[in-house]
């Protein structure tokens, strides 16, 4: 299968390492992984903040972009949940009925990693190795945006030497919520230190979930309190094999 690699903004420019693991993994099972450079923001923070029509022209490019591809997968819940949740209604604040009906061609063919690998290509095992003591965060996007269920956990449990804790109150918002994290920051630093007293309880060594804006949150207070616990992207861990990358 050829696949478009949707890699969103954030990763590109902060964690590159979630995208090039997730071209790993889908080569590994033996597809194809086209990059297409034209692809920019998908217009998530315009829109969640206010700025609805703002990110029409980023809606417009996104389906530009990736209107012929068969599949379009991307290591970020919250950027698939835009997608498949919010572009429909961006086109209706449009009035354009050419770009509703291009938008519902699309999104059934835009999927979140964990999602395309269960749900899709029904594999579970994709031989990854990784001798670990982890603990798997629900983002809220994964959880209640695009509804993933426990695809990410059915992929954590097939990977070989793992030792995979639950994490206490697992469904709680971690509190970053983009600029939510920013214009209620007492809010958010409290919801914050709730998560991270349950990522500590599991004594994992690393915290794991499927969107790195949130593992940038938490990740950010762990490493500023030494707590010892790392944060990886569900698709890195997938990449590690016994040989390695």
């Amino acid at each position: 299968m050829r696949i478009a690699l949707f890699i969103t903004c954030f990763n590109d420019t902060l964690f590159p390492k979630s995208g090039q693991a997730t071209v790993a993994v889908l080569e590994r099972l033996g597809h194809t992984v086209e990059f297409r450079r034209e692809q920019t923001c998908c217009g998530q923070m315009h829109f969640n903040t206010g700025y609805q029509r703002e990110a029409l022209p980023l809606v417009r490019r996104f389906v530009e972009i990736f209107h012929n591809a068969d599949v379009v997968v991307a290591p970020s819940a919250s950027c698939v949940g835009m997608v498949r949740e919010f572009y429909g209604l961006a086109a209706e604040l449009a009035s354009d009925p050419v770009l509703t009906r291009e938008i519902a061609v699309l999104q059934p063919r835009v999927f979140e990693l964990s999602e395309f690998l269960v749900d899709k290509l029904h594999v579970t095992d994709v031989g990854a190795y990784f001798p670990h003591r982890v603990t798997y965060h629900p983002t809220c996007h994964s959880l209640r945006v695009i509804r993933v269920g426990d695809a990410p956990m059915r992929l954590l449990q097939a990977v070989r030497g793992i030792d995979l804790v639950p994490l206490p109150s697992a469904e709680e918002c971690c509190g970053f919520g983009g600029t939510f994290a920013v214009k209620n920051a007492d809010t958010s630093m409290a919801m914050l230190g709730d998560k991270l007293r349950a990522v500590r309880e599991t004594k994992a060594e690393y915290c794991v979930a499927a969107d790195t804006s949130c593992l940038m949150h938490i990740g950010g207070a762990l490493h500023r309190e030494r707590a010892g616990v790392k944060t990886m992207h569900l698709a890195e861990v997938l990449a590690q094999t016994e040989t390695g990358n």
